[in-house]
């Protein structure tokens, strides 16, 4: 008997660093708040219209009809999971998760789904970092335009079993409604040679931005490639895209991020973007001097 087929979004979201959820509870603790992050997972499938495949561990796997469903419920599970607490335990920092999300023909047998875009769903969310949702192009063409917005292009991979590269998207969930603040003065530096790359430092620890690592995030949680630990930080609170040659800065920030370009343009950012040059500093929820042991230092070589 033939097996039903369906075209579906299917999303997995695994909750990060559970191994050390447990070392920082203990086992029964951490039982009952990763059990209670999966429920609330679970309830925020079914109201985005999806259906629970199935959960294991830490991880739950499930279905939407549309690529908006799934987009949705993904963001939803973040935000929602930001409130969780522990009780008695004021300082426990809530669990992230990890999504990953791939829309395309499924194969439907006995309450399971197989099929490619089950395992290219599986890839994207083995890519995702803490707070990340990770899809393809091919999801991203089938969301809506206010979704497709919040997509942004993050690098490309080979996948065991498809043809050609893949185009990995971001979805910025944190800050919907980017907008772009263009500087005609900054028109010469569109052209920038595709290996150039941009040195980030603070402190002692300094990570690089180029066409082979194409994003950075900067805030206060230790998932971010640049941590800050600072009051006025967003826990995700910025991050740096490579896009075609140049660098481009975005806040997704409560209290903004105030950057110094070439030491003397002065750019304050607040739920906007701008396009980096040469070299400067950058703070994050508040303005730095360059020796203040907060401020990010930035080098665009190429």
């Amino acid at each position: 008997m033939a097996k039903e087929t369906a075209s579906l979004a299917i999303l997995f979201a695994d909750i990060a660093k559970s191994t050390q959820i447990y070392e920082t509870l203990g086992n029964e603790a951490a039982k009952k708040l990763i059990d209670r992050c999966i429920s609330v997972m679970v309830d925020i499938t079914g109201k985005h219209n999806g259906t629970v495949i199935k959960t294991i561990g830490d991880e739950i796997m499930c279905t939407f009809p549309s690529a908006d469903n799934a987009v949705d419920a993904a963001m939803e599970m973040h935000q929602e999971l930001e409130q969780t607490t522990v009780k008695d335990r004021p300082d426990f920092v809530p669990p992230n998760i990890y999504a990953g999300i791939q829309y395309g023909p499924v194969i439907l047998d006995s309450g399971d789904v197989f099929g490619d875009a089950v395992n290219v769903a599986a890839r994207m969310v083995a890519f995702a970092k803490q707070r990340q949702i990770i899809t393809t192009e091919e999801t991203v063409n089938q969301l809506s335009e206010n979704l497709q917005n919040a997509a942004h292009w993050i690098d490309k991979t080979n996948i065991k079993g498809k043809s050609g590269e893949i185009k990995i998207y971001e979805i910025i969930w944190e800050e919907q409604e980017l907008t772009v603040m263009f500087d005609a003065s900054t028109t010469s530096f569109n052209a920038l040679a595709t290996d150039s790359s941009m040195e980030l430092s603070l402190g002692n620890s300094t990570i690089n931005v180029n066409q082979e690592k194409p994003a950075a995030t900067l805030g206060r949680q230790v998932h971010n490639d640049i941590v800050v630990n600072d009051g006025p930080v967003s826990r995700s609170h910025a991050r740096i895209e490579y896009r075609r040659g140049k660098f481009v800065l975005i806040d997704q920030s409560s209290n903004g991020t105030f950057v110094v370009i070439q030491g003397k343009k002065e750019v304050d950012l607040l739920r906007d973007e701008t396009t980096l040059l040469g070299e400067g500093i950058i703070g994050l929820g508040r303005r730095v001097e360059p020796d203040s042991p907060v401020a990010i230092h930035y080098k665009i070589k190429i």
